[in-house]
């Protein structure tokens, strides 16, 4: 693209460090500037609409440009701008959304805590079950096992979580509390043979015998996606959670359920827990939460923990844990009204009526040369390239073919997201039958643009 002097463009690569990029790419190729949205789509400088098929970063839930979040943002800012929770303080936003979370919640968790990214919560989480242990005169009791491609976060604790190299490898990442155990992808990790149930029983028995090796008394908590979104939207294979989970209950561990992605609809049901029969000790959630209108996320835990946890601040004096935004007046009411949305419009029952037809047109595009696997639930979905089919073999240069057929959506009006030479979508809830064909249109049309036998197999 070209780069106009003084553009938005310009000051963007002159002062702007981005997130999740490739510096000196993003020096030489410049930004899109997105400057509006509406509905499932948004709108760059130079006017051209993008349908959003990954809701902004799987988080949009009711759209963009939602007038009701706007006013309830406004109202917000003007009765109570700002106020904090700290040392018995509290505000009326806070304590709604907190009640309506617990309430709405699966299983039977009893408090919520608010913080403000995924990265934050499930820093949080890490914290909580320390502190939760120590209580309970557990000091061993530390190590937390995560899946190889789960995402959990970018901070120090959670990038550790993170089962993806690129989050950790120059980070001195991660620390060595964690622990990472086999990913739960049919296609890619069952052996020859091997049914759904056959390689759910196998991963339950790798995570006991990580449990058993490392000592119950040092583990403390197994965190998983419901669904893995961004190491690629790997949907778990029939009777996982359930064999998961009995591991865990074995050899008291607590199962961290993190639905930073899944929750509020995405998978058909309000929860993605509800869809796989997890009872969690403690949820995640952020993202649709307030649909990343305003930066929020919540940590929703069990009685059993909080109890352990209050005894102990009483003992010492303080949960001193907090940050100056927690429980933020503005994200909270935005949240209430989010969630009121999502109720009204029966968007949850959307994404389960709309699933058969988008799941559909996504397995349209498995017969296409590079295209491995398509694989989906609710409204998420993946298609995965590979140079060969039956092999399953990569491209010589990982992510090339991702990343060109991202740029080639990109011309079509079509934004999707490349996780190496993984397809991923995720659109809004609010989407229409009709979208999901044009969305699906739009990208058919990039991938037939895609060369082919250019990319060989290593």
């Amino acid at each position: 693209m070209t780069v106009l002097p003084n553009s938005v463009a310009a000051r963007d690569i002159a002062y702007y460090f981005h997130p999740a990029t490739n510096a000196r790419r993003h020096e030489a190729i410049g930004p899109m500037v997105i400057e509006r949205g509406e509905g499932v789509r948004v709108f760059d400088d130079q006017g051209k609409d993008y349908i959003e098929g990954l809701a902004g970063l799987w988080s949009v839930a009711v759209g963009f440009g939602e007038e009701r979040l706007a006013k309830a943002a406004y109202e917000q800012m003007r009765r109570l701008p700002y106020y904090h929770s700290f040392s018995h303080k509290s505000h009326p936003a806070a304590v709604a959304l907190a009640e309506r979370l617990v309430r709405m919640a699966p299983g039977d968790l009893s408090k919520a805590h608010f913080t403000s990214s995924g990265s934050e919560a499930n820093d949080f989480v890490i914290k909580l079950i320390w502190y939760y242990n120590n209580a309970l005169g557990r000091p061993q009791k530390k190590k937390f096992i995560a899946r190889q491609r789960g995402y959990h976060g970018v901070s120090i604790a959670s990038a550790s979580l993170t089962g993806l190299a690129n989050f950790q490898r120059d980070f001195d990442l991660p620390l060595p509390f964690a622990r990472h155990v086999a990913t739960p992808h049919f296609w890619r990790g069952a052996k020859p043979g091997e049914s759904e149930e056959d390689f759910a029983s196998r991963l339950a028995d790798e995570l006991e015998e990580t449990i058993l090796r490392e000592g119950p008394e040092t583990v403390a908590a197994f965190i998983g996606e419901p669904v893995m979104g961004a190491g690629g939207v790997i949907p778990p294979p029939r009777t996982y959670w359930e064999k998961v989970q009995a591991v865990c209950r074995r050899h008291d561990v607590l199962v961290v359920a993190d639905e930073v992605i899944t929750g509020f609809g995405r998978t058909g049901r309000m929860f993605g827990s509800e869809l796989y029969g997890i009872e969690p000790d403690v949820l995640v959630v952020s993202k649709a939460l307030t649909s990343s209108y305003m930066p929020l996320s919540a940590v929703i835990f069990s009685d059993r923990v909080y109890q352990a946890v209050a005894d102990n601040s009483a003992k010492i004096g303080v949960f001193a844990h907090g940050f100056t935004a927690s429980g933020h007046p503005v994200a909270t009411a935005v949240a209430l009204e989010n969630l009121d949305i999502i109720q009204e419009k029966g968007l949850v029952a959307n994404a389960a009526d709309l699933s058969p037809h988008f799941l559909a047109r996504l397995e349209q595009f498995a017969d296409h040369p590079y295209i491995g696997e398509a694989r989906g639930v609710g409204l998420i979905g993946a298609l995965e390239l590979v140079a060969d089919k039956q092999s399953k073999a990569g491209f010589a240069q990982p992510g090339s073919v991702g990343a060109k057929l991202a740029e080639l959506c990109h011309e079509e009006g079509l934004i999707i997201r490349a996780i190496g030479e993984i397809i991923a979508f995720c659109p809004p809830l609010i989407i229409t039958e009709k979208e999901i064909d044009e969305m699906f249109d739009r990208f058919g049309r990039a991938l037939k643009r895609l060369p082919i036998d250019e990319a060989k197999a290593p």
